[in-house]
């Protein structure tokens, strides 16, 4: 998310590489009233300060790994000023993917476990592909989030956070057919599943067009139906309140959040 969507948005699968190192003291401070987002691509930099909500990525990137500085940017968002309704001050994304159609090159696709779509047999199904993102929201949660949080000594509830599907292109996504488009639906809805599970508040982030590229239409009786949209692609503070005034990604959901980037510095706009 932070760092990638900057400039030209590109379609493709790409492996997002990890950056280490600790982030230093303040950067830029934010707009009155709005927030701003970080992760591994700001490990070692300044990170801003005064921002009404911090958004921190609990991924490196992909969904299968953790922001080495995740520690620090959790204590980094519950500095966060928190005077805007509506918006806690510490609130989480998450990398989403399906690779259901390559599952012979990655070593965490299912092989088993009871979904709404019936039993996953190992197959590139949607029972399989929602057990798949049951299975990494999961582990981002109990693998990645939970000990980074007792080790900044912040909130360690789930159920406290709002948690943000990101869902981009750069990731690894089944064809834009209504088939792969189904199965890309369905692992998403495995991991809301899992986070709504645990207490949280959930929403999804995309750029539009991407979104429909990837998830296609979503109908009322799924879960991803009423969630709030967070929407990027904004290069000003005036585009972002623009994009606030757009359609939702899910019919049922809201925008809540509007992204522009200012320099290096990601701003999200309430909405």
């Amino acid at each position: 998310m932070s760092g990638v969507l900057r400039g030209l948005l590109v379609t493709g699968i790409t492996a997002v590489g990890l950056v280490l190192g600790l982030p230093a003291t303040s950067a830029s401070a934010a707009p009155d009233g709005n927030g701003a987002d970080v992760s591994h691509p700001q490990c070692g930099d300044d990170l801003p300060d005064g921002q009404a909500f911090g958004v921190v990525g609990v991924n490196g990137g992909v969904a299968t790994t953790a922001n080495p500085c995740l520690p620090a940017q959790l204590q980094w968002a519950w500095d966060s000023t928190g005077t805007v309704a509506g918006q806690p001050p510490a609130q989480l994304y998450v990398n989403t993917a399906n690779p259901g159609g390559v599952r012979e090159l990655v070593t965490t696709w299912p092989t088993d476990g009871e979904t709404p779509y019936g039993r996953c047999d190992g197959r590139n199904s949607p029972a399989c592909s929602w057990e798949y993102g049951w299975e990494r929201a999961r582990t981002t949660v109990t693998d990645f989030f939970l000990p980074a949080a007792e080790a900044a000594g912040v909130d360690a509830d789930p159920a406290h956070y709002s948690w943000w599907l990101d869902v981009e292109s750069e990731n690894t996504w089944q064809s834009g057919t209504p088939a792969g488009q189904a199965r890309n639906r369905a692992a998403l809805e495995g991991m809301a599943a899992y986070l709504i599970a645990r207490g949280g508040e959930v929403g999804v982030y995309a750029v539009p067009a991407q979104w429909r590229q990837i998830v296609g239409a979503v109908t009322w009786d799924s879960n991803l139906y009423r969630l709030d949209s967070w929407l990027p692609g904004a290069a000003t503070a005036s585009g972002a309140a623009a994009n606030c005034r757009r359609d939702p990604l899910t019919n049922g959901g809201e925008v809540a959040i509007a992204q522009y980037v200012d320099g290096d510095q990601d701003v999200n706009v309430p909405c």
